[in-house]
């Protein structure tokens, strides 16, 4: 095999390896998009619920979906529902929350917010808050 085919081969397994990464982010918990009844049911069921107020253009957002991702990677046994309000189309739902722009994080139990964060990516931070509620 030459050497041009090897780095060829190289860089289409370390391509298809990083594909797969980035998609296993996504898929590692239910984004669910919120709705009012929804989430006053999680409430009243004594569900713990992750708001996550983002918008599909904002880095800051994606960054903090990987994070969230991570973390249910890493428990899957979490049973922490994740409702997500778009930025851009649900601008009563932002209001409603208060959220002061996109990539703004909030933690509920049993209708008590107990977190609030704006541009958190920090992946220690988050883990915190989200273990705070699940222990």
């Amino acid at each position: 095999m030459t050497l041009f085919r090897s780095l060829k081969l190289a860089t289409v397994t370390l391509a298809t390896s990083l594909i797969l990464s980035l998609s296993a982010h996504a898929s590692n918990f239910e984004k669910i998009p919120f709705e009012k009844a929804l989430f006053d049911q999680l409430q009243a069921q004594g569900d713990t619920v992750l708001i996550d107020v983002f918008a599909p253009w904002c880095p800051t957002c994606k960054k903090q979906q990987e994070v969230i991702g991570d973390y249910f990677a890493a428990h899957p046994d979490s049973e922490i529902k994740v409702l997500v309000v778009n930025f851009d189309d649900q601008p009563q739902w932002v209001k409603f929350f208060k959220a002061p722009r996109q990539s703004s994080l909030y933690l509920y139990k049993n209708g008590e917010q107990l977190w609030f964060s704006v541009a958190e990516t920090r992946e220690q931070k988050i883990f915190s808050a989200l273990n705070s509620v699940s222990m």
